[in-house]
């Protein structure tokens, strides 16, 4: 175990944290927020935490902890099973959804953060993932659940929790503040103190923590601790961008949350350096991307604009802004990371390409939803009117077309996609529903009311391992995307700090050139329904080439190649 005393961080060390936090909450709260996380890490007693081989073998799973389930077992054991006997050689990181007792959200209203939801498993369950599997936890500190104890707390004015919450007077002028959800945005709660009303950005159960408050960024050390403690080895920082409130402004990406995440940064590469943060905003491209560009803050960044540009190129059949925006991407900072993926527990969210595609498109991406059994999820702006915010679907049955289902160009389409998000710079991540083509769960809609449940099928798991052994889709997409993992691992010019070239080889392709010094490999992708041929001379130049995703050679002789409708060449020098 690493001796984590106070003593053992240097005094330059403590001196830079608190340089992070005093111009937040001054010298004294921030020394005292200091004192505390030593405390902390002494109490869990982090252990010594190896850095994540994040090389082109690493990719992450999003699945929910009972996305699998088993009579008579705990979810959690059963997805250890399923992934010893299903995706063992496949998966290399897990992020479990959070997995916390929670009162709505299907898990993002937490009412005990240092817990194992019951229904769930137990800590001992999540350990036993995390022995063949780098975990990433949630982290939810944007909001609470109001179910929780520390609501509790505040409600009867007393500690932890009297101070935790930020109360605005309602006749005050909200309409600035940048809204994700056309609920209200004040919850009105009665208190022994009176009627209060409390800032809640996504739901009235789920109420926003008050980060001006030193004690609150304090609690979070300590959960953060806790989660290192417990396996976590990557950290996703749910609905960070809101976390700082100012009256008066949008409310999101303030200096104050930037200056936090870094304060975060700092705090795990002085106690549990192998740690990696991961920020989630789905916000527009330009400002999601701003949790990376320096270097000294998120480690990894969720992707957001590359879902619905996957989608407009496929559905389409021109890949011309998903390469403009390809192009565009920056160079990152060493060590850090795209996380490239195509579908998650939420929904397909616009705001990343709102000054990516023009209304026609986006409006062609809402009836293209429409039509495959989708719904499409809006959000409020300031003038009062209303804006398609999430398309929600499964990402397989999106690549329907017509009656085509479970067809040949159907399943194409989808392996396209998401071949596509394993090629580009970063680091793949394939939802669970992805993995095994899940269809659209309109049963669960009905039940649940809410549209992101189409999204978040829960599979008997002796149902789902018959139907992956069975002669239909669900097989078909399973042992493709397995090969292509298996595949793409092989290749060291899928590194993530490999360097990156899109190239404009027309409407039809999506071409992005991955070179290492011992492999330069071309990426094609054809996003139509009909073959595309290619000139020899733009493949990179060797005397033997190989289609690694058919496992064939090119000879040097020839002339052209034609990809077939929707296939995947990646070919390599």
């Amino acid at each position: 175990m690493l001796d984590t005393s106070t003593e053992n961080v240097s005094d330059r060390t403590r001196e830079s944290l608190i340089d992070w936090l005093e111009p937040l909450y001054g010298e004294m709260a921030a020394a005292h927020c200091l004192d505390a996380a030593a405390e902390a890490a002494q109490r869990h007693g982090l252990p010594i935490v190896a850095e994540n081989a994040i090389d082109q073998s690493f990719n992450v799973m999003i699945t929910y902890g009972d996305i699998v389930q088993r009579p008579g077992e705990a979810p959690l054991a059963t997805l250890r099973q399923f992934m010893a006997a299903n995706l063992a050689h496949s998966i290399a990181a897990i992020h479990i959804l959070p997995f916390f007792p929670e009162s709505s959200d299907d898990g993002f209203s937490v009412m005990d953060y240092r817990a194992v939801n019951r229904d769930l498993g137990d800590w001992d369950d999540v350990a036993a993932l995390g022995q063949a599997h780098p975990l990433m936890f949630d982290l939810v500190l944007n909001h609470t659940s109001r179910k929780g104890q520390w609501f509790a707390n505040y409600l009867g004015d007393v500690d932890p929790g009297r101070d935790y919450f930020i109360e605005v007077d309602p006749k005050t002028d909200l309409r600035a503040v940048t809204r994700p959800r056309s609920t209200p945005l004040l919850a009105e709660v009665a208190t022994a103190r009176g009627t209060r009303h409390l800032w809640a950005t996504f739901s009235e159960d789920q109420i926003d923590l008050n980060f001006a408050n030193p004690d609150v960024l304090g609690e979070f050390i300590d959960i953060i601790f806790e989660y290192v403690a417990r396996g976590a080895r990557l950290l996703r920082l749910d609905a960070v961008a809101f976390l700082w409130k100012e009256i008066g402004g949008p409310c999101i990406h303030l200096a104050q949350t930037h200056r936090i995440i870094k304060f975060l940064r700092a705090l795990l590469d002085a106690y549990a350096p192998g740690v990696l943060l991961i920020t989630e905003t789905n916000v527009p491209h330009a400002e999601n991307i701003s949790y990376l560009v320096d270097g000294d803050e998120a480690h990894v960044a969720y992707q957001f604009a590359l879902p619905p540009l996957i989608a407009d190129a496929l559905i389409n059949g021109r890949a011309t802004p998903l390469t403009e925006w390809a192009k565009s991407l920056p160079a990152l900072p060493e060590g850090c990371h795209f996380l490239n993926f195509t579908a998650s527990h939420d929904g397909i969210g616009l705001r990343a390409v709102e000054s990516i595609l023009d209304t026609d498109a986006i409006d062609t991406l809402v009836d293209a939803v429409r039509e495959r059994g989708g719904f499409v999820s809006t959000r409020a702006i300031a003038d009062g009117s209303h804006r398609p915010y999430e398309l929600n679907i499964s990402y397989y049955d999106l690549f329907s077309s017509g009656e085509d289902y479970d067809s040949d160009a159907h399943i194409a389409r989808f392996i396209c996609s998401q071949a596509i998000a394993m090629a580009l710079a970063g680091i793949p991540a394939l939802y669970f529903h992805s993995l095994v083509g899940t269809r659209n769960d309109r049963t669960g809609v009905e039940q649940t009311g809410r549209y992101r449940t189409i999204n978040r099928r829960r599979w008997d798991v002796g149902e789902l391992e018959h139907r992956l052994e069975a002669d239909g889709h669900h097989a078909r997409v399973f042992s493709r995307l397995k090969r292509l993992l298996a595949v793409r691992g092989r290749q060291p010019a899928f590194h993530p700090d490999a360097s990156q070239q899109v190239i404009d080889l027309g409407p039809s392709l999506f071409a992005v050139q991955r070179r290492v010094h011992e492999q330069t490999l071309l990426a094609l992708h054809n996003v139509t329904g009909e073959p595309v041929r290619l000139a020899a001379h733009v493949l990179p130049e060797a005397r033997v080439r190989r289609n690694v995703t058919a496992g064939t050679e090119i000879s040097g002789a020839s002339r052209s190649i034609t990809l077939a409708p929707y296939e995947v060449a990646w070919i390599s020098s």
